[in-house]
């Protein structure tokens, strides 16, 4: 018999912002099954249930993990709902509304050569304390062989589709023309059809069989170009894409100039009427400076801390919602939208956030709308492959000596006027510009946040910041 901590323990495989993430060799099918049965562990003393859903992305390491995981609930005499390939909203919704768990297989942005595992309660989300329940469980199990079949269940397919379509008049989005960059993401064939039945005429560009690593928050030149060039070729309002898992929203403007996530949330938000917003520090500080909402707080990176201050702002108001910087949207109050209750779905989601947006323009250019908000501009870029240790460690002397490391990344003639660490290093300067640094709760990366009042100020802080973070010798 193996024993899922010990399991655990030999993959070396440790939970990230958001999910269990790790090198495609460490996910072998006794890691993946030490996982499912920890996390079943948990779930069970918490809440009962018969049936467990799955699903997972384009990964070609996705498919034989979910089998896996599948056999683990076969050995506890748990049915398993595979519902093949979706976003990780559709299957998180769906399992809501069944009151059941369920396992996303997928390592959402980060390269094919690593997957992961999230993990979601009945009821959303799983915590940081469930994280380390799961990493401590002492579940005992067989090792895993003879891998069952996968026979794909539409439904979550089909309801997560219908939560959207359902809320606005076919003839909504009648006269646009919508371009779907497909990729490889999850939710690529549930988009198109999405737009359509709205009314949209939808142009499908770049499908592709191989799994391409699409980080919202750091949008390739190559993507920017291609936006640009789509928009002008194919005469578009709008273009729509989604991150390898179809959390987190890519989506760009007329003009094809990609929006900055915490820019559509806050738009989103607006056109929702939210009352109170849980957002990570990373974001703009154009949410608080458009004074659209009564209480924002401001949280560490990560969906699960924007989820941890949802239960105390909704004693206190009545809509509440989060966003992150990658775009990804959470709604954790069920709300009014053209008088039909949209449910909550307190996971991040990319596609409410894209069709408020189309919503809230209707006669209107996108580019009027992030017009209209306070002109506080960010920009974000990552080092790959940069020792997390190494991270920290330039982190950890920044937090002491900050005017040192400023200096040491390039920044002569600069002061600080305060420091913020609660995540990462952010470091606001006198003439209210901001620099941050924080190391990737995923991948081995160091990721660079600045804003100020134009594009063109946040890249140079960006791009200096990273350029001579590899000189620095805490």
């Amino acid at each position: 018999m193996l024993t899922s901590s010990s399991e655990i323990i030999k993959s070396g495989i440790q939970f990230g912002t958001s999910g269990a993430r790790g090198l495609v060799t460490q996910f072998t099918t006794n890691a993946c099954a030490a996982f499912t049965h920890a996390f079943i562990r948990c779930m069970e003393k918490q809440f009962t249930f018969k049936q467990v859903a799955i699903a997972i992305d384009n990964r070609p390491s996705s498919p034989i993990m979910a089998q896996a995981c599948i056999k683990a609930l076969h050995q506890l005499g748990i049915e398993a709902i595979y519902y093949g390939v979706i976003p990780t909203p559709a299957l998180a919704y769906t399992s809501m509304q069944d009151n059941i768990p369920c396992i996303m297989v997928t390592g959402s942005h980060i390269p094919f050569d690593r997957n992961g595992l999230k993990f979601y309660r009945p009821d959303g989300e799983i915590s940081k304390t469930d994280e380390k329940h799961i990493l401590n469980a002492e579940a005992e199990f067989e090792t895993i062989s003879d891998l069952p079949e996968l026979i794909i269940n539409t439904k979550a397919a089909v309801t997560y589709v219908e939560r959207y379509t359902s809320l606005f008049d076919s003839t909504l989005l009648t006269g646009k023309r919508v371009g779907v960059y497909e990729h490889s993401s999850a939710g690529r064939d549930l988009y198109a059809d999405m737009f359509i039945a709205l009314g949209a005429e939808v142009v499908s560009l770049e499908r592709c069989d191989e799994f391409v690593p699409i980080d919202t928050e750091a949008v390739s030149e190559a993507d920017k170009l291609k936006a640009k060039k789509w928009s002008v070729q194919y005469d578009l309002d709008f273009i729509f894409s989604t991150d390898g898992d179809g959390d987190r929203p890519l989506v760009a403007d007329e003009n094809g100039d990609w929006l900055r996530g915490d820019v559509l949330g806050l738009l989103c938000s607006m056109a929702l009427n939210i009352e109170a917003l849980a957002v990570p520090v990373s974001c703009n500080t154009s949410i608080e400076i458009s004074n659209a909402f009564k209480y924002v707080v401001r949280t560490k990176i990560g969906s699960p801390y924007v989820i941890a201050e949802f239960e105390n702002l909704s004693n206190q108001y009545p809509s509440v919602a989060g966003f992150e910087a990658n775009g990804g949207y959470l709604l954790n109050s069920d709300i009014l939208v053209n008088g039909k209750i949209l449910k909550a779905l307190p996971t991040r989601d990319a596609v409410l956030p894209a069709l408020m947006l189309l919503s809230m323009a209707n006669d209107k250019d996108i580019s009027h709308l992030v017009k209209t908000l306070p002109k506080r501009v960010t920009y974000s870029d990552r080092v790959q492959n940069f020792v997390t240790d190494k991270s920290l460690a330039i982190l950890n002397h920044g937090s002491t000596n900050p005017m040192q490391l400023l200096l040491k990344l390039g920044f002569e003639g600069f002061m600080i006027k305060s420091i913020n660490l609660t995540d990462g290093l952010r470091l606001t300067l006198s003439n209210d510009d901001i620099l941050h640094l924080r190391p990737s709760g995923n991948a081995p990366e160091l990721r660079c946040y600045a804003e100020s009042c134009d594009i063109i100020t946040s890249k140079y802080y960006v791009d200096k910041a990273l350029a001579n973070v590899h000189l620095i010798e805490p």
